[in-house]
């Protein structure tokens, strides 16, 4: 394995820098914003904002996770490449990420200027490596139980769930590797809530260092998902602190990258476990000096 050093597009993060990816949804029935940044001037707006509260990353998605009204691959590319290339064009040291499946669509937002291809569904398109391979971005390589996008799971069965995640996460990064795409450009992620009930990503938490020890960045998206509203029996609209303590949790047990909503707030979650972990001085260190 490579040092640990995570390239994407301008930017370098050590082994050791935890990295935020703020989400900016283009979709009118996002579950959790509910449309907020479907218009351009909003999204760029939050944009500007997660970047000055600590994002490194944006990750752009045309198409909402859950099911709903259908979005083609013509309206999902109109929602997001003429947004990648504004984004592109206002921040330019930005790593840009576009949340898509599909292979002709991440061409596309390539072309504008995407530097990562953010894939939640498991290498459905296997066509999708192959892009980021030939535009020199980088892949984000999921565990989402064989679903098919846009689907919830329905009593879905593991005989070990980190062992599976494990199987296809790795079998999609080597895949990945073998097509071309850079080795400091692959994540994997262990897909909370895609292809799982809550007890199976609550496991997937608690075995988070597993997939650390395979040696490639690991990407967590936990951000107010079902499977803490469930645990804490909270609405969308009041996880924000089960999200913040599977953050904690998460960092300490080595996780590279944050998927999130709130940025500020992760943002003092990471930096807090990475000062008790040795990898960050006190921002000011007056007690006791006086």
């Amino acid at each position: 394995m490579h040092d640990g050093t995570l390239r994407l597009g301008r930017r370098e993060f050590g082994a050791h820098e935890p990295v935020i990816m703020a989400i900016v949804n283009r979709t009118p029935d996002s579950f959790y914003d509910r449309g907020a940044t479907y218009r351009d001037e909003p999204a760029l707006t939050r944009v500007e904002q997660a970047v000055s509260e600590g994002a490194a990353i944006i990750d752009i998605g045309g198409v909402k996770a859950g099911p709903g009204e259908e979005v083609t691959a013509e309206e999902e590319a109109r929602r997001t490449v003429g947004f990648v290339a504004e984004v592109r064009r206002r921040f330019p040291d930005v790593v840009i990420s576009v949340d898509t499946w599909r292979h002709d669509v991440g061409a596309a937002v390539c072309e504008a200027g995407a530097d990562l291809l953010n894939d939640a569904w498991g290498g459905v398109d296997p066509a999708l490596a192959e892009v980021a391979a030939r535009y020199g971005a980088g892949l984000v390589c999921t565990h989402a139980g064989g679903a098919e996008p846009r689907t919830r799971p329905h009593r879905i069965v593991y005989d070990d769930v980190m062992a599976d995640i494990l199987r296809v996460t790795n079998g999609l990064a080597d895949r990945a590797l073998a097509l071309g795409v850079r080795r400091d450009g692959i994540l994997i992620d262990p897909g909370h809530d895609f292809g799982k009930n809550t007890r199976h990503s609550l496991e997937a938490t608690r075995r988070l260092g597993e997939m650390v020890e395979t040696g490639w960045p690991v990407l967590v998206s936990l951000s107010n998902k079902d499977f803490v509203g469930e645990t804490l029996d909270r609405p969308v609209k009041e996880r924000v602190i089960g999200t913040l303590a599977t953050t904690a949790v998460s960092a300490w047990l080595g996780a590279r990258v944050y998927r999130v909503h709130e940025v500020a707030e992760t943002r003092q979650v990471l930096d807090m476990v990475a000062s008790i972990a040795g990898h960050r001085p006190p921002a000011v260190a007056r007690r006791g000096l006086a």
